[in-house]
């Protein structure tokens, strides 16, 4: 974690979270008789006005009057001598929330102060506390060190500076918009500080950057809440400046004092939020074709398979920041081919027939490569908009390999194209109504898409208005879409063993949403502990539960085991029936297979290198016994570098597990590969050309939705 570098105080005296005042430490005494200013020891007044004027005028004030609408004054503060104890726990562990003072209402954000010293938070607060009117108390370092040292509980298996977010979570929902800075057009904002067009330009390119995963590209609010100028002219530039600066206990990371803004980008970027959100434009039918490339037409492919591959055991390796994938054979262990795709391939999906692979890169550029030419190449390639996440093809009965479906973040729609050429045939809007308050919202980006196995059917999860689509694709030019409410924040999710029951989490909302493809409803919502991200799930036979669904989580340790089968265990059906304790928090994938008798847990996003370069496995039929841990970033035998290991996949005989080792651009990486029968090295595979190795996609696996 970042050391945060000294700055400005913002002691914003607020109502202290149910969470802190449950663990809070015993109190100094308070209760004693009041100490006057002259009373009090003058090297510490002295230091307190020093530290005073250094770091709390900005948001209070030189006279401690504070901000009106913005920060509480501390002159004549009747909160803030009232409880000294509050006092020091608001400076060392921050808070936010509505408070009245002097009989007025804030709503406010304090930080937590890591980067003062126990001396200097008991030298500000005695100053404070005894100036301006205020006859308050003396705060000994003692004091402050008796708050600082009890531990706070976190919301995940890691420390961080935000008590209401974690590491993991602030690194995953932060990722970067694909959007082009450049396209989005500019809005002046009546009421609005003034921008230069230089800054209008740099402010975009890091909102996109660093702002639009959380917040949305229309600033409408997505994990993170909305910031139209509405709300935050309200706030003005200096309170978005601290704002920015610190971060927030709820999770906004500390962008400024991180390192990561410069005071001027701060700046910057306070003001640009005042504005009007910059629009991206919009990429319709014509923007579609227009991008369409064919490498080989359908008449010039060959007509059966024209190489020795064994095509069910080739893994599609994503190459994340090089924009590639690697084709690797599974059985020799040897790169087939290094394909050019999209920047950040999210997803690979095959066609029904496991002839063709889509992938999908972040930027929403589809490639799709043919794995019957002598040597496996893309045939066709199409952008579908600025920033996606996931495409898939059609599976039933009839239509195998007929259509393929694409989701977008931005614009926010799915387009449904032919199979074999990615000519787009029609083009579906997801924007409309959250399932919960009914309201619209502009920007609902769609998430995972899964093809049923029931029905001439997707089935699409639209994120932010917790929307699950069930789009029919029969008749393309009729097309007809049933919508189930679930629960908002929709993200990824996979079958059950019987592929009837989809369950999807619906992560920030804290759920498992179970939608029943064959019935065509919603079957059951089931909480679960904070933010579980599943990838596509994992299916095993629990000794005591029968048939079990598992996800792990990105906020906490937990792997949560839920019962799918209301026909042979109606008892456990759609219940949680176990949870394990995993690493940690920042789990992404669990992985097992039909033929193992093991359950793998990845860490990648964890901030503690032991726990991110290595994984758990669990011996199924004795769930109990707690995890073992597969070192193995360090069988690598790499260099410098992260090493995160990232997406178990099984091999087509579910003998082998694979694991990406995840270190930089610049960084050597490699696939480990392990045996799953004795948990021991198999191999590993290095290559200069494999370059940031994130997902990995079995042919046979992925076709029959085996995880």
């Amino acid at each position: 974690m970042k050391q945060r570098r000294p700055g400005f105080l913002v002691f914003s005296v607020l109502v202290f979270p149910a969470m802190l005042l449950a663990q809070a430490p015993p109190a100094p005494d308070s209760s004693g008789p009041q100490v006057h200013a002259a009373e009090v020891a003058a090297s510490q007044m002295t230091s307190g006005e020093g530290t005073f004027k250094a770091a709390c005028t900005p948001c209070h004030q030189a006279d401690g009057k504070g901000l009106p609408g913005a920060f509480p004054p501390l002159a004549g503060s009747d909160f803030l001598v009232k409880d000294k104890t509050r006092a020091i726990t608001t400076v060392v562990r921050g808070r936010t929330g509505p408070v009245v003072v002097n009989g007025q209402k804030f709503d406010s954000v304090m930080p937590p102060m890591t980067q003062l010293s126990d001396q200097e938070i008991a030298n500000v607060l005695t100053f404070v506390s005894n100036s301006w009117g205020n006859k308050g108390w003396v705060v000994a370092a003692e004091d402050v060190a008796k708050i600082r040292a009890v531990p706070v509980k976190q919301t995940a298996g890691s420390v961080t500076e935000h008590p209401g977010a974690t590491v993991s979570e602030m690194k995953y929902q932060g990722a970067p918009s694909s959007v082009p800075a450049e396209t989005a057009q500019v809005h002046i904002t009546p009421g609005a500080p003034d921008m230069t067009e230089p800054e209008f330009l740099r402010a975009k390119q890091i909102f996109f950057e660093r702002c639009a995963g959380c917040h949305g590209v229309l600033r409408k609010g997505a994990t993170g809440k909305p910031l139209t100028p509405d709300i935050t002219q309200k706030k003005g530039t200096e309170y978005l400046k601290v704002f920015i600066n610190y971060g927030s206990p709820a999770g906004m990371p500390n962008w400024g004092t991180s390192g990561e803004l410069t005071p001027d980008e701060v700046d910057i970027m306070a003001r640009f939020v005042q504005h009007e959100p910059p629009t991206p434009p919009e990429f319709g039918m014509k923007e579609m074709r227009e991008s369409r490339r064919t490498f080989m037409p359908v008449e010039k492919r060959p007509t059966k398979k024209m190489n020795n591959l064994n095509i069910d055991n080739i893994f599609v390796v994503t190459l994340r920041d090089a924009g590639q994938i690697a084709l690797i054979d599974g059985d020799t262990k040897q790169i087939i081919n290094i394909i050019r795709t999209g920047y950040a391939v999210h997803i690979s999906r095959m066609s029904h027939s496991g002839r063709y692979v889509y992938t999908i890169g972040r930027d929403a550029k589809i490639d799709l490569v043919d794995l019957w030419l002598p040597v496996p190449d893309k045939v066709e390639e199409i952008k579908v908009g600025l920033e996606a996440r996931s495409v898939e093809t059609s599976k039933y009965k009839g239509f195998e390999d007929r259509f393929a479906i694409a989701g977008t973040y931005w614009p926010p729609q799915f387009t449904i194209m032919d199979g074999d050429t990615l000519d787009p045939l029609k083009i579906f809007s997801t924007r409309g109504m959250t399932v919960d308050t009914q309201e619209y919202h502009p920007e609902p980006r769609v998430a995972a898409i899964v093809a049923s196995h029931e029905h001439p059917e997707w089935i699409v999860n639209v994120k932010e208005t917790g929307q699950v689509l069930l789009v029919n694709y029969e008749d393309v030019e009729n097309l007809k879409v049933t919508q189930i409410g679930a629960a908002r924040f929709l993200h990824d999710g996979g079958w059950d063993v019987t592929l009837r029951y989809f369950l999807t989490a619906a992560n920030q909302s804290n759920k498992i949403a179970v939608i029943d493809s064959r019935d065509q409803k919603l079957t059951a919502l089931i909480d679960v502990e904070k933010i579980p991200h599943p990838g596509r799930g994992a299916n095993f036979t629990d000794p005591k539960y029968g048939p079990v669904w598992t996800t792990s989580a990105l906020g906490n340790e937990n792997v949560t085991v839920i019962g799918p089968d209301p026909q042979k265990h109606a008892n456990y059906a759609w219940k949680v029936v176990r949870v394990l304790k995993g690493q940690g928090g920042g789990s992404l994938f669990v992985k097992t297979h039909p033929k193992s008798a093991h359950l793998y847990v990845d860490t990648p996003l964890n901030p503690d290198p032991k726990i991110s370069q290595s994984v758990a496995v669990f011996d199924i039929q004795n769930l109990d016994g707690g995890y073992r841990v597969l070192p193995i970033g360090e069988w690598a035998g790499l260099g410098e570098g992260p090493k995160r290991i990232v997406q178990p996949e099984f091999n087509k005989a579910g003998t082998e597990v694979w694991f990406s080792v995840w270190s930089g651009k610049n960084q050597e990486s490699a696939i480990v590969v392990v045996d799953d029968k004795t948990l021991e090295l198999k191999t590993v595979i290095k290559d200069k050309r494999i370059v940031t190795p994130t997902g990995k996609f079995n042919v046979y696996n992925t076709t029959n939705d085996i995880y």
